[in-house]
């Protein structure tokens, strides 16, 4: 694993030349959230989300009811949590704070948001359908930017996304992200294609020792057996982290997403960095691996062309 360098204070990268030649944002025109969309423009989203684009939908709003407005004030934040958030199967916020009607109204907002993105994804992508698991919605009411993280937990730093403690044994993350701060841009940078940069990282990457995935089971550090997909993909998201040459000059894109615009990624796929805003709303899926029509993008096919084995092995 990479030496762990101080908390953040580089400088945020300049633009360059290489990062204008990457052009990962698809801008698409539908505004409501279960749109009307042909047979040939879901096949057409269906294969830019899969290999590695940020489907984008600048008119795409999720409009707040009267009086969820006050909820973009971090005071309603618990101050322990990053976030608000959601399981898919509670009945209450975690990470928030207030009287028991602005945990109530919190509730309503959040689970408002997972059931017009999960209509949204179950629209654009109906072969999804069978596949999909609803998990964590988040409300993100704090200011990104100067946020005091360690390396590891900077999303400041470009890298895709991978759990310590929840392998996810090939799964998806397939993620809707909205920006209902109504003033300001959510500000992201994207990186280079996946299997760039894992030509990059790979080699400095190592498998798991016998009975690894079991020990660490047992010791509760994982909630269940880490397969050597997890081992590695973790390895990849703090080595991208702590490698602050690759995050000043690998090719990379620098998107400024407005007020009230949706945006649609695998964010264990693409590489992205968020860098300025507040007040996104977030809804994660997980997708079984047989739901992609072509995994000759997927991290697990690329891990596993680059290491000559099947990486869903624990």
């Amino acid at each position: 694993m990479p030496a762990a360098p101080a908390i953040a204070t580089a400088t945020e990268p300049t633009s360059s030349p290489s990062q204008g030649k990457l052009d990962l944002i698809r801008s698409q025109p539908y505004t409501d959230w279960a749109p009307q969309v042909t047979p040939e423009e879901r096949a057409t989203l269906r294969r830019e989300l899969e290999q590695g684009a940020v489907l984008y939908f600048p008119n795409l709003q999720f409009h707040f009811q009267p009086g969820e407005e006050r909820f973009l004030d971090s005071r309603y934040s618990d101050g322990k949590s990053k976030n608000i958030n959601l399981r898919a199967d509670d009945t209450a916020v975690r990470g928030a704070q207030g009287s028991a009607q602005d945990l109530a109204d919190l509730y309503t907002l959040i689970r408002r948001y997972a059931d017009s993105s999960e209509t949204l994804v179950r629209t654009l992508f109906p072969e999804y359908t069978p596949h999909m698991t609803r998990a964590g919605t988040s409300l993100r009411p704090s200011e990104i930017a100067g946020r005091p993280v360690s390396w590891r937990k900077d999303d400041t730093r470009l890298h895709v996304d991978s759990f310590p403690s929840n392998p996810m044994l090939g799964k998806r993350l397939l993620r809707v992200f909205h920006n209902i701060d109504p003033a300001a841009p959510r500000v992201w940078r994207v990186g280079e294609p996946f299997g760039d940069f894992a030509r990059k990282f790979v080699p400095k990457t190592h498998g798991m020792w016998p009975g690894q995935a079991a020990l660490m089971k047992l010791l509760h550090i994982t909630k269940r057996r880490r397969s050597e997909y997890d081992h590695r993909m973790l390895q990849l998201h703090d080595l991208a982290k702590a490698d602050l040459d690759y995050q000043a000059n690998v090719p990379q894109q620098e998107f400024h997403f407005p007020p009230g615009a949706t945006w649609i990624v695998f964010s264990d796929q693409l590489l992205h960095a968020a860098m300025r805003g507040r007040a996104m709303m977030e809804q994660t899926i997980y997708l079984a691996p047989q739901a992609i029509s072509d995994h000759t993008h997927s991290p697990e096919a690329v891990l596993a062309r680059m290491l000559g084995r099947p990486m869903l092995v624990s």
